[in-house]
């Protein structure tokens, strides 16, 4: 096999500090291309000068939003694509694996991937990891339109949820691979709190106008459910991810990594008491 026959899609407003390590990261994909929304800075001239095809973005403020955009009107090369954030690298162990998936034949119309954060420079070995449904069959599965937005904290893009499979291929199967991609979120303290906080308000509208879409995994699903308007999510996001899942290993960065994960949980909490959602 020559090339993954993937296409690696990144979206991007104004990421001309993590862009380049973030393509330089993608080896051996059959395409890659940048969805860009008009950068006022080196975004689109970084990502040109690493080989990307860059795609101009203007949002008319409906659905579809800036993914499901891409897939349903610009000609992407290949049926599987593979969503990557400016801010996340490849590893050549993830990159070797999705190629393995292919040469051996797919049994699933897409993949979860986790992201192994990196806290303030230090890579977290434990402690709770983000699990997207990132890799899948655009034929197979969409980015499902929901009721938020009349929420202006998310915007252009579409929000913390999954892609699910479109209902003439409900039965298929969705996988998990092994692997991790580095997710490199943190730049400073008051940039990491202000994205929070709007990422808090728009979840906590979805909570309110119960307008989140199915999991494509049922037990994710029900535990979403149970515990997303939960007042003691907090509490239980810190035990989970410095307790459950050892992030007490990571020494300080994974004790302030959990409180990050609690401080994020209150936010979400606050917003859903204050209203002021708009």
């Amino acid at each position: 096999m020559r090339d993954i026959p993937v296409s690696v899609l990144v979206v991007t407003k104004n990421e001309e500090q993590r862009i380049g390590q973030c393509l330089s990261s993608i080896k051996g994909f059959a395409e890659v291309v940048v969805v860009d929304s008009e950068s006022c800075d080196n975004t689109q001239k970084i990502a040109r000068q690493c080989g990307a095809r860059v795609i101009n973005y203007q949002w008319d403020g409906a659905y579809p939003k800036k993914r499901q955009w891409v897939l349903d009107t610009q000609n992407i090369g290949c049926n599987w694509v593979f969503w990557v954030d400016a801010d996340e690298c490849l590893t050549e162990d993830i990159i070797s694996e999705i190629k393995g998936l292919f040469e051996n034949g797919l049994n699933e119309a897409g993949y979860f991937v986790r992201g192994q954060y990196i806290w303030k420079r230090t890579p977290l070995s434990h402690g709770l990891m983000n699990n997207k449904l990132a890799l899948f069959d655009r034929r197979k599965m969409h980015f499902p339109q929901i009721d938020d937005l009349a929420c202006d904290a998310m915007g252009e893009v579409e929000g913390h949820y999954q892609p699910v499979l479109k209902p003439e291929f409900s039965d298929e199967k969705i996988g998990q691979l092994e692997n991790v991609l580095l997710h490199d979120a943190y730049d400073d303290e008051v940039s990491w709190t202000r994205r929070h906080e709007r990422y808090a308000k728009w979840e906590a509208y979805m909570n309110m106008h119960k307008a989140w879409p199915k999991d494509p995994v049922r037990s994710r699903d029900m535990l979403k459910k149970i515990s997303r308007t939960s007042y003691l999510r907090p509490a239980l996001m810190f035990v989970y991810s410095y307790f459950l899942k050892r992030g007490f290993l990571d020494g300080r960065a994974g004790y302030e990594f959990a409180l990050s994960r609690k401080a994020y949980c209150e936010m979400v909490l606050d917003a859903m008491r204050n209203k002021n959602l708009k």
